[in-house]
């Protein structure tokens, strides 16, 4: 028997017995107040020990399902073979594997020596290599949009991708990668670092959605694609798309961004923040270490429920969940009670052993990092130049980066502002800029010369009213600074409340919509 379950059970008899042992309310003094026995009760010179407590106890202790089976969970993971560890594999079935020899050089100074990515194709490459669509992903998506013949598993987007689908192959050539920093056969922390035949772990190095990109053009180098018929994606995908624009403008055509921004926001990266905080808080987390140990499954689990509240919405919610409880004949309890607290808590359990943790620390972070401002580019462009002339001179070693050895924290942290009304007169452009569409009325000018290496593309934007981690008004942002670039063919639409309630999810669910009007853009 498990420790948990044999201490439940002694406290369980414990209170039987103590419940037996009180006198029956007819012999106790007539009229003497119940207070008076509890005061008594407090009233002792030393601490009670834990009999005399559930011996006097009014109430019986809760119990706590949702920890025992985390208890539960790390015992049967503690179980596993050290020899390959108890982190899973991550699989997702078979795929095709890109290796690449060539140094990775990242936009914050670390270098991959090598690197693989993993990625499935949809269709038929024609004959002057025109048809390709390259299909990015979000952030804990692996390559499998769509079934194939060897892995016959439905994918992540499988009734938007296929013959006659919105994204049809009977005409276009697709291809989706699992990003660099993933755990689903493309390179990231938990792959073996070729120096020492160990896994990276948080010796990883920092990266940017425009490395993950930099690395998908040396897949489509392999695949000797010059020019994509477009670049399509949603969520992180989207924000991936319009990057793969203004780092390659002159191969792409078409581009697709739904339910993206041109450069994460304060509130979206406030709820990845915590997501990492409740992971690298989990004792197991070991500072990225524990791919032989228990992975931080507890934190995982938190981290993912943290974010589902944010890929759906309140209205849906109510029409879903309203106030339901799991069982209103039961007495309320502090796990999961609710109808909507059940419902996280499965897809946290769900998720906390689907993907690596340090990969959803690293990709959520480049999530972060996103910003496709001019003067955010300008600097990235210079520090890129120094380390390769560092890279070149022999003055720095492949794969560290300075940066990640001379963090600290600020001296003083951010104190809240008397007036931040008042304030803003005083900001310079940069940090006014930075407001973003929803505050001004014209569109930032940093976005607008970032995005200026689109102006000659066709753009499909698409935001949905009911997402909260991706407001509407950060597509309505892109499509603005576009135009203001000189675009005119920039096409935007948003779902209001009443055509979707599915928030942030909405790509992944609304075919009729999403979907047919990703089809009309392609054609």
């Amino acid at each position: 028997m498990r420790p948990v379950q044999r201490a439940t059970r002694c406290v369980s008899r414990s209170l039987a017995a103590a419940r037996a042992a009180r006198p029956s309310s007819s012999s106790l003094e007539v009229g003497r107040p119940l207070a008076k026995a509890f005061h008594t009760v407090s009233l002792r010179q030393s601490p009670p020990s834990p009999e005399a407590l559930l011996k006097n106890s009014s109430n019986p202790a809760l119990s706590f399902p949702c920890l025992d089976a985390l208890d539960a969970k790390s015992a049967l993971l503690s179980a596993r073979s050290l020899e390959s560890g108890p982190e899973p594999s991550y699989t997702t079935g078979h795929h095709e594997q890109f290796h690449c020899d060539e140094p990775l050089l990242l936009d914050w100074g670390g270098v991959l020596p090598q690197f693989e990515i993993a990625y499935e194709t949809w269709g038929r490459l024609n004959a002057d290599r025109s048809n390709a669509i390259l299909l990015h992903t979000g952030l804990s998506a692996s390559s499998h949009a769509h079934s194939t013949a060897a892995n016959p598993k439905p994918g992540w987007w499988e009734k938007f991708i296929g013959p006659g689908c919105p994204v049809d192959t009977d005409k276009y050539f697709v291809i989706c990668t699992n990003v660099i920093g993933g755990c689903y056969g493309s390179t990231g922390p938990s792959t073996i670092d070729p120096s020492d035949g160990k896994r990276y772990a948080t010796r990883f190095p920092i990266l940017t959605l425009d490395d993950m990109v930099r690395a998908q053009f040396r897949l489509l180098d392999s695949l000797g694609i010059q020019k994509l018929y477009a670049s399509v994606g949603s969520s992180m995908g989207g924000m991936q798309s319009l990057a793969a624009g203004v780092l390659f403008p002159e191969r792409i055509g078409r581009i697709v961004s739904i339910s993206g921004c041109a450069r994460s926001h304060p509130y979206s990266i406030a709820m990845r923040h915590t997501q990492r905080q409740v992971l690298m808080m989990d004792p197991n987390w070991a500072r990225g270490f524990y791919y032989d140990s228990i992975p931080p499954h507890s934190g995982m689990k938190l981290a993912r429920e943290i974010a589902t509240v944010t890929y759906r919405s309140g209205p849906e919610w109510e029409k879903r969940f309203g106030r339901k409880r799991a069982d209103s004949r039961k007495q309320p309890a502090l796990c999961p009670d609710f109808l909507i607290e059940t419902y996280l808590d499965h897809a946290g359990e769900k998720f906390c052993l689907e993907y690596d943790p340090n990969s959803l620390l690293y990709v959520s972070k480049a999530m972060d990092l996103f910003d496709l401002g001019i003067e955010q580019q300008t600097q990235t462009k210079q520090r890129r130049a120094e380390n390769e002339a560092n890279i070149a001179r022999g003055t720095a070693f492949l794969g560290t980066s300075d940066a990640t050895c001379t963090l600290t924290l600020p001296a003083k942290p951010y104190e809240e502002q008397p007036s931040v009304t008042n304030s803003l007169p005083a900001l310079d452009q940069s940090v006014a800029d930075q407001r973003g569409a929803a505050h001004a009325d014209e569109p930032p000018q940093d976005l607008v010369a970032g995005l200026s290496p689109l102006k000659d593309h066709p753009v499909l934007v698409m935001g949905v009213a009911s997402d909260i981690l991706f407001p509407a008004w950060q597509q309505r942002e892109i499509a603005e600074c576009l135009r203001a670039a000189g675009n005119t063919a920039v096409q935007h639409i948003e779902l209001g409340e009443d055509l979707s309630l599915f928030g942030h999810d909405t790509f992944l669910l609304d075919l009729k919509h999403i979907g047919g009007a990703v089809e009309k853009f392609l054609h």
